[in-house]
């Protein structure tokens, strides 16, 4: 009864706000036409075939072997990558957490444990490509090897474990410290040794979560795109046989049920994922630790684990020097020395460095903000209101995390360029009808093939990461500070600009720029949709890697990298003296 009338209450105050209202109904809106829209017009274009239900396109597409393989070589390689990926995370995250070391080696354990998350998706696949390539410094010129190649299954995990095992990182970490180190600590006081305790004690509770990171792990190698396009060779894998149907075969009805079996493989993973192991994590680690941990110090222990840790931390630090160095080379594969900035100058000179540049930064800088700012008022909605539509909101905007890029890129291909379901063939716009020249392409067709669709699409793409740094952030504030403004009189939009997004500013700075990071390094949901009219960085680096230019792409690259690590520690600059946590400690 009193739930009854607390949630007639909260359903009354808000049609009371109009501007969170219309807030709702806007996100609603947004969410349901570039979201759930390209999804439902793939399966549209994937099931009626001729106007009628038919699975003749699935059947086609089953008929073909170079795609039957590419499934074979998807999962294989993503079921690695998730091994190797979750046991380099959880090696890192043991370490930090439990093992003793220097302050310097545990500094350089968290920079390179974090290096491939704010870096373009393909440099490792470069820098593989000149160290163990055919003309690799390592192979042909210090070792002798001409045969070798480093194309295919094995250059693609490798990578792809080295870009991804951070995520798996975090991850564990966080679980690592939720865990009691009493329970640790009376097996050890009982006799039990330490690799007795972790494999009996520690590593039972981690379970959940090491299913978690290897599902994550799993989602994101089948969903990558450019690592594969470019060290893959002819190992094809769902996601460049999907743009390589739609580019060279001009199948775009083929492509988007090959889209639509990739989707559905994710969407199951990331169903598992979110609603099984998640759950099942959480209530395996519940709380925090109820007191500090006392650090393995035993060199028997320390000594192995951090020798593991400082082999692949060289070997990560090795892999993107290359990018720098092997943009200085005169000739790659030829000629070494001397070094040289030519191909800098050339990036501007004669490859329209500054329009790729200019273009990428630019609708970036324009996605980022509102990605943030929306990634806030989702947070806010689903945090701190009831309504009947939030589960919708929530969820929605979640999806695009599980949607593989090159996917989403089909469906807005097939969703967009002839206008909102299809409406430039609608008889309406029909040529010689009256409302012609009103949507000559139909509704919302203008946009196909402009800045708004790849703003869009960076804005699409990042949202799930704000979404859930902002609940993370606003569950922890207490609801009466807003409604103790609430009461003084202020409205929603009032409410939220002045007492909520002020309490997590960091959340919304941090949000500000790991969306403008992820935009300016995204590859696979815009390489179908970017114009001759835009240059976009990412872009223009797959080409040269592709042609063979190493030397030409390093410099793209280069330069692209330089701009990401500045944001980031522009960002920590920002935090650090006008966050909210500096504000604390001058109240203390």
């Amino acid at each position: 009864m009193a739930r009854g009338q607390g949630a007639a209450l909260d359903r009354k105050k808000l049609m009371a706000d109009p501007i969170m209202v219309g807030t709702i109904v806007v996100l609603i809106t947004f969410l349901t036409i570039f979201i759930l829209y390209p999804l439902a017009i793939l399966l549209v274009d994937s099931f009626v075939g001729d106007g009628s239900l038919s699975l003749s396109a699935f059947q086609r597409i089953f008929a073909m072997p170079t795609f039957t393989k590419a499934i074979t070589n998807t999962l294989k390689v993503g079921f690695l990558v998730g091994i190797l990926s979750t046991v380099v995370g959880l090696l890192f995250a043991y370490v930090e957490v439990y093992v003793k070391v220097g302050r310097v080696v545990g500094g350089l354990f968290k920079v390179v444990s974090m290096l491939p998350v704010v870096s373009p998706p393909f440099v490792l696949s470069l820098s593989m490509i000149m160290l163990f390539g055919k003309s690799g410094i390592i192979t042909r010129f210090l070792l002798g090897i001409k045969d070798n190649s480093v194309y295919g299954f094995w250059g693609i995990v490798v990578v792809q474990a080295l870009t991804f095992f951070p995520v798996c990182y975090m991850m564990l970490k966080g679980l690592l410290k939720n865990i009691d180190p009493s329970l640790e600590e009376a097996a050890r006081d009982m006799g039990a040794s330490r690799g007795k305790v972790f494999m009996t004690v520690t590593l039972p509770l981690l379970l959940p979560g090491l299913g978690n990171a290897f599902l994550v792990t799993f989602i994101e190698s089948i969903a990558d795109f450019a690592n594969p396009m470019i060290i893959g060779g002819s190992y094809d894998t769902l996601a460049t046989t999907i743009y390589l149907q739609i580019t060279g075969a001009y199948d775009k009805v083929g492509a988007a049920a090959m889209a639509v079996v990739l989707l559905a493989i994710t969407l199951v993973m990331f169903a598992v994922q979110k609603y099984y192991l998640e759950a099942k994590t959480a209530a395996t680690l519940t709380g925090k630790a109820s007191r500090g941990r006392m650090l393995i110090g035993e060199r028997r222990v320390t000594l192995p684990l951090t020798i593991l840790c400082a082999l692949a931390t060289i070997f990560v630090i090795m892999m993107y020097l290359c990018v720098p160095i092997g943009a200085l080379f005169p000739t790659w594969g030829y000629k070494f020395t001397p070094l040289t900035f030519k191909w800098f100058g050339q990036v501007f000179t004669r490859y329209k460095g500054f329009q790729a540049f200019r273009d990428s930064f630019v609708l970036s800088l324009i996605s980022a903000p509102i990605t943030a700012l929306l990634s806030m008022i989702i947070s806010y909605l689903v945090v701190k209101r009831k309504f009947k539509a939030k589960g919708f909101i929530e969820a929605v905007s979640m999806l695009a995390m599980a949607v593989p890029g090159t996917v989403l890129g089909v469906g807005y291909i097939r969703g967009f360029s002839g206008g909102l379901f299809h409406s430039s063939d609608w008889p309406l716009f029909a040529e010689g009808g009256a409302l012609h020249g009103v949507f000559p392409n139909g509704l919302l067709g203008g946009i196909y093939g402009s800045a708004a669709i790849l703003i869009i699409v960076f804005v699409v793409r990042s949202l799930p990461t704000g979404t859930r740094s902002g609940i993370s952030a606003l569950r922890q504030i207490d609801k009466s500070i807003e409604e103790s403004a609430y009461d003084m009189g202020a409205d929603s939009f009032k409410v939220f600009m002045t007492v909520t997004l002020p309490l997590i500013k960091d959340s919304f700075l941090s949000g500000l720029v790991t969306a403008f990071v992820r935009s300016i390094t995204a590859i696979s949901a815009i390489i179908l949709l970017v114009t001759p009219q835009f240059l976009l960085i990412t872009v223009q680096i797959n080409e040269f890697a592709e042609k063979g230019s190493y030397s030409l792409a390093c410099a793209f690259a280069t330069i692209l990298i330089i701009i990401t690590y500045g944001s980031v520690l522009l960002m920590n600059l920002v935090m650090k003296f006008f966050g909210t946590s500096r504000k604390l400690k001058e109240d203390e």
